[in-house]
């Protein structure tokens, strides 16, 4: 669609990614109000956060525990607009947005994301969503009528001319935003205002289709938001579009990394013992040994660890597995790692659910979880990763994998840009 402006893109019916006035944090030291997403911080992070910085955005993300938190988060956010704090870019733009450090580098646009029903084919959620969150997020983001961290996403450009746009403005250009956080990852922000490149871009994207890496439950969020602002007789606005950060998965291939399981309460030896009844069981004193084991294994494994020598789990019972499976799940679901735990491992053998109320959920580090669930009394589930093509497949056949199937990376870092509606 060469030569259309971004207002004659209809949003519903292809990928668009418009510009829009960035809220950013006028601070010395940005780096220091910046956080990880919300669901990777932990409690004990707020505070290390806040120690950082007065003004961190955690505040705003993770504003507390009681019944006014969201209210407080919206006084906050306008308190920081009005005092400077936080200052409105005077023009709209797409954001270039850098990551870089050892073996790590990811480019790619931060802008408004047209939103659309996953049965349109446009933005493709590939793993379910918990209502309790989505409730949350959606009661945070209607008090303060903003999004406040980008969702990311993927597409394939094939190293397209957005792509080419993104490489040279990073290689050539004076960022907005250049600041290096603790685990020693540089972020830059540049910002994209010129018309014949905003539309060059979105010429480009018009025909593609975006995979949600990281941000479902608030992407969902963005569509009930969405669905109760035109409900309430809303015409078109800010709310039909959310924050998001969209990357060439050709030119920058996402790593994609598992989320382990912590059971509270389950004892590692009780957990190994129920297993035997449809798994192979083996025992590895060394929870390392354990895990090399499990990355050599050649069908769907587990590593259990907790208090005591590790377990490996494999080879599982063919029948009981099929049994336990949907019938209208396909093949390529009913052979997911994330799967076979939801439907059979935990209801089966342990008799329970794999939900937020009862397994704690721990990003990639297996000695974490371990070291968790020994605090816990419990059994750390640990899980291999999922393949990018696999949950591609997934996504593009119309199914999702089970909850807290992946984690993406790497992950943009919140504070960088905000979106307010006033301003978006």
């Amino acid at each position: 669609m060469p030569g259309m402006a971004i207002s004659e893109l209809p949003s519903p019916d292809g990928l668009v990614l418009r510009p829009f006035r960035g809220v950013r944090f006028a601070v010395e030291d940005p780096a220091a109000v910046t956080s990880p997403p919300y669901d990777l911080i932990s409690r004990e992070d707020v505070q290390s956060l806040l120690d950082a910085h007065p003004n961190n955005v955690v505040r705003l993300i993770l504003p507390g525990a009681d019944q006014h938190r969201y209210a407080e988060a919206r006084e906050t956010l306008t308190s920081w607009l009005r005092s400077g704090v936080l200052a409105t870019d005077d023009l709209p733009a797409l954001y270039v947005y850098e990551q870089s450090g050892p073996g790590v580098l990811l480019r790619g646009l931060i802008g408004d994301l047209g939103l659309s029903e996953p049965e349109k084919g446009i933005v493709l959620p590939h793993e379910n969503v918990m209502p309790g969150t989505v409730a949350d997020r959606l009661a945070l983001m209607k008090t303060t009528e903003s999004n406040l961290e980008p969702i990311f996403l993927l597409y394939e450009g094939d190293g397209g001319g957005a792509s080419r746009l993104v490489d040279e403005v990073a290689s050539t250009r004076t960022p907005l935003v250049d600041v290096r956080t603790d685990d020693g990852i540089a972020h830059r922000l540049w910002a994209l205002t010129e018309p014949a490149e905003v539309d060059a871009v979105a010429a480009e994207l018009y025909g593609r289709r975006a995979l949600i890496a990281d941000g479902h439950h608030r992407y969902a969020t963005y569509l009930a938001l969405q669905r109760d602002y035109h409900a309430e007789g809303r015409g078109p606005g800010p709310w039909d579009f959310g924050l998001a950060l969209l990357v060439d998965s050709t030119a920058y291939p996402p790593d994609l990394k598992p989320i382990h399981r912590v059971i509270p309460g389950l004892a590692l030896e009780e957990a190994a013992a129920r297993a035997k009844g449809a798994w192979r069981v083996h025992d590895f004193p060394r929870l390392e040994d354990a895990l090399d084991a499990l990355a050599s294994a050649p069908g769907p494994a587990f590593v259990l660890a907790g208090e005591g020598p590790s377990h490996l789990l494999t080879d599982p019972d063919p029948v009981q597995v099929e049994h336990a499976m949907p019938p209208s799940r396909s093949a390529a679901w009913k052979s997911l790692a994330t799967s076979i735990l939801a439907e059979f491992l935990m209801p089966k053998v342990w008799g329970m659910q794999d939900d937020e109320r009862t397994v704690r959920i721990v990003h990639h580090d297996p000695f974490l979880a371990a070291q968790m669930a020994r605090r816990q009394s419990g059994t750390a589930v640990i899980i291999p990763p999922l393949t990018v093509d696999g949950v591609l497949a997934i996504a593009a056949g119309g199914e999702r994998v089970p909850r807290k199937s992946t984690s993406f990376g790497p992950k943009p870092r919140t504070g960088l840009v905000l979106r307010t509606f006033a301003t978006g």
